[in-house]
């Protein structure tokens, strides 16, 4: 059974750097993911601290199938923005980034589970489904 799946920074990014939880990420998507805009340009910055060019990065992800192909990436909607928002003072207690709420935000508008690295998101009660890779 296929099942799409949300996946955020730290997700991506264990999978792209073969982290601990990389294999579930990889499983996540065989099955077809998204991936917030916002969470990208989070992975693209991640990758470029240790020098080279964000496109570059973005480029080589696409050229191994994992962008485009294997993930999909959604636009950062003003619906999104105002559910970020609105996610704010529910998340607050766990001190969620703008990303990390970009990230929820978009998996409620599509109605599929999240992948993360951050096991605390599991203690939400927000209405997403959160599957953490470790």
């Amino acid at each position: 059974m296929v099942e799409e799946l949300v996946l955020d920074a730290s997700a991506l990014l264990a999978h792209l750097q073969q982290e601990p939880g990389h294999e579930k990420v990889r499983e996540g998507l065989a099955g077809g993911a998204v991936i917030s805009s916002v969470n990208l340009s989070e992975v693209l910055d991640v990758l470029s601290r240790g020098g080279g060019e964000p496109g570059e990065f973005a480029h080589e992800m696409g050229r191994s199938n994992v962008l485009h192909a294997a993930l999909l990436v959604e636009e950062f909607t003003f619906d999104d923005s105002v559910e970020a928002a609105r996610l704010r003072p529910l998340t607050r207690h766990l001190g969620l980034s703008l990303a990390d709420r970009a990230c929820l935000a978009l998996a409620l508008r599509m109605e599929f589970p999240v992948l993360t690295a951050d096991k605390a998101w599991s203690t939400l009660d927000i209405g997403v489904e959160v599957r953490p890779i470790r």
